[in-house]
């Protein structure tokens, strides 16, 4: 397959974005500064972004795309919204960092704490990776106990103890996934499959009083969107509880994108501790974690876990999540949210199902992954077959020259936001449409269970 042309549609321009790479790579490490980014996975070099609006971004050779990226899922409102830029623009006239306390810290609390029910305080930081690294030392400090378990096909961001993989086995520590990464730092690091019940009581079994914390994105949507059964995850909670252990949900990705109360709310499941990130930062690095009054008591100055952050609670970041969260208490904003993007991917499954493609199309209100000759929802990581990726990498850059953008990797999943119009999902959906049809050659007909699958709704 050529790279510069598929189908009769022209190649876009990527002069000035591959003079940038090539620069950039005298730079930093594989000319970025986040792997992904890199274009690896797909072809092509990198697109060098210089400005986003709406729904829309435009690279450096002025090529414009309907973006499902949303910068990695926190520009929900769309790119550049007023109300943020407004809100960040007015404080940064104050001073950008000051290291100590502002009201905007506690304005910014308020507005999370008064409306969600499953956290009685907060630690503001300044990312989701750190937000989990201080969840994690906060469970062992609370418990004095030592070990995590963590689920295959879950990402927490680049903390030590959470980049391993599986090994083989039921039940396995972790072996580590990244060059150094202590061994002895993995070995603290229990790891089993998502959506298996027998492995995580033997995992408690074979663990007894040594399991600090479960972590789980309660919503899987690093490695595909593995979206598990209700009944499991309400099985972790009673297992943890049991076996007097914490559990963590790592809502960085889900937190305030499927609800205000992000995955916790729409499950109706209390974990012990939350990790939140991407969305409360309205496009700036900010994380955070919660917990209830008593375990948050345990968190320095007022306790023995210690965890500090220069930048924790930055003035600037701080304004554009009262702004983002702002706009998200707006009525019906979830609602109308949630239903554009059912239409949406049920209009794709629809189109996939007529002509019996191998493709499954996951969501959960606004986050969606196209998952390549699978004839099921995945609900595991192993499920995922890598050489479906090859499929994603020709429908990516057919999508590129068309003017749609997603992340560039198969495993990573697509969001819609609030600036995404029915008007623009519609143009969107043709673009697909047509992308599909090139990866997958001539059209078939339906079959019937692949019908009924079209009209699914994948919100639970």
């Amino acid at each position: 397959m050529s790279e510069s042309k598929i189908n009769n549609v022209p190649e876009i321009s990527r002069a000035k974005s591959a003079e940038l790479y090539a620069k950039a790579k005298t730079y930093f490490p594989g000319g970025v500064n986040s792997p992904v980014r890199a274009f690896k996975s797909v072809y092509g070099t990198p697109l060098f972004i210089k400005k986003g609006d709406g729904a829309y971004i435009w690279d450096a050779d002025d090529n414009q795309f309907i973006d499902f990226c949303g910068s990695w899922g926190p520009l929900i409102l769309g790119h550049n919204h007023p109300a943020v830029r407004n809100k960040v623009t007015e404080v940064m006239q104050n001073g950008m960092s000051f290291g100590a306390p502002t009201a905007l810290e506690n304005e910014l609390a308020e507005l999370i704490l008064t409306h969600n029910k499953f956290i009685e305080k907060i630690r503001f930081v300044s990312s989701g990776t750190e937000a989990v690294m201080s969840a994690i030392r906060l469970a062992r400090g609370y418990t004095k106990r030592d070990k995590i378990l963590k689920f295959e096909g879950c990402y927490h961001g680049h903390v030590d103890a959470l980049l391993v993989k599986a090994g083989s086995g039921l039940v396995t520590f972790g072996e580590t996934s990244s060059a150094g990464v202590p061994k002895s730092f993995a070995d603290e690091t229990i790891v089993i499959a998502l959506n298996d019940k027998e492995a995580l009581a033997k995992a408690f079994e074979d663990f007894k009083d040594q399991i600090a914390a479960v972590i789980i994105e309660p919503i899987p949507a690093n490695n595909g969107l593995l979206l598990q059964h209700q009944e499991f995850l309400q099985y972790l909670r009673e297992a943890c509880t049991a076996n007097g252990t914490l559990l963590i949900f790592d809502e960085v990705i889900s937190g305030f994108r499927v609800g205000f109360n992000g995955a916790a709310g729409l499950y109706q499941i209390q974990p012990d501790i939350i990790t939140y990130g991407k969305i409360i930062g309205g496009g700036l690095p900010v994380g955070a974690y919660g917990a209830s009054a008593h375990i948050m008591s345990n968190v320095s100055p007022e306790g023995p876990v210690y965890q500090a952050g220069t930048l924790s609670g930055n003035p600037v970041a701080m304004a554009a999540g009262i702004a983002q969260l702002t706009e998200l208490l707006k009525p019906d904003f979830y609602t109308d949210l949630h239903n554009k993007t059912k239409v949406f991917i049920n209009d794709i499954v629809e189109f996939v199902s007529q002509r019996n493609y191998p493709l499954h199309i996951s969501h959960v209100d606004s986050i969606f992954w196209f998952a390549f000759d699978a004839g099921k929802i995945i609900r595991k990581a192993d499920e995922i077959d890598p050489h479906s990726m090859e499929k994603f990498k020709t429908m990516h850059l057919e999508l590129i020259n068309r003017g749609v953008y997603f992340g560039p990797s198969g495993y990573e999943v697509g969001f819609v936001s609030g600036a995404h119009t029915t008007a623009i999902l519609d143009k969107a959906k043709q673009v697909i449409f047509e992308s599909l049809d090139v990866v997958f050659g001539a059209a078939r007909p339906a079959t019937e269970d692949a019908a009924a699958l079209a009209k699914a709704d994948f919100r639970e």
